[in-house]
């Protein structure tokens, strides 16, 4: 029974959790974070404020969460298309692509593109995106140039300035252009990059 109970406790300590990472992305969203009252977030989580301080110390940690929670779902996405199995290249596009479609999720190019870096600050949201989207780019990257389908570029630099490439074509998509021609800029210039005869496989 107490191992039970544990269990219990537990699942509603998840289920709090959930709802607040839930409330706070729809009203950091909806409202903004500045706009954005604690409230509000209990309100629309359906929780007390105390229940809100237990799990977060407060709503920029709380925002942390959010920003944290819908990275990785973007890198469950990316992974999910650069299958095992690819060709390096081939792996790196479907990768790519994946991303900019999971931006285009509402909301997120705004939260995780422009106000985390404001709220969070350029290092913090770095070192999320480190577990994340950029983890993704740097294993990716990292398998083209071991398969010798990529030179031997300086992996951080070089996953720093395509994630940069996609971070500005999903800007850009959300403003409204045209996704297609961002997805074959992108891939022309990851082209560009493969070593000479590179292998396809």
């Amino acid at each position: 029974m107490q191992e039970a109970g544990r269990r219990s406790n537990k699942d509603r300590s998840d289920t709090t959790r959930a709802a607040l990472i839930a409330a706070g992305r729809k009203l950091f969203v909806s409202r903004g974070y500045a706009e954005t009252g604690t409230p509000e977030l209990v309100a629309e989580a359906g929780v007390t404020r105390g229940a809100l301080y237990h799990h977060f110390a407060d709503k920029r940690a709380l925002f942390r969460a959010v920003v944290e929670v819908e990275s990785a779902a973007v890198a469950r996405e990316i992974e999910s298309a650069a299958r095992p199995g690819l060709a390096p290249l081939k792996a790196l596009s479907r990768g790519g692509a994946a991303f900019l479609e999971a931006m285009r999720e509402p909301g997120r190019t705004q939260l995780l593109l422009i106000d985390a870096a404001a709220v969070l600050g350029r290092e913090e949201l770095d070192a999320i995106d480190a577990r994340h989207g950029g983890r993704t780019l740097r294993e990716g990257l990292a398998a083209a140039i071991q398969a010798g389908a990529l030179p031997k570029l300086p992996l951080a630099a070089t996953a720093q300035l395509l994630g940069a490439a996609y971070d500005r074509a999903a800007l850009a998509i959300a403003a409204g252009a045209e996704p297609g021609e961002w997805h074959k800029l992108i891939d022309a210039v990851v082209a560009g990059l493969a070593a000479p005869g590179a292998p396809s496989r």
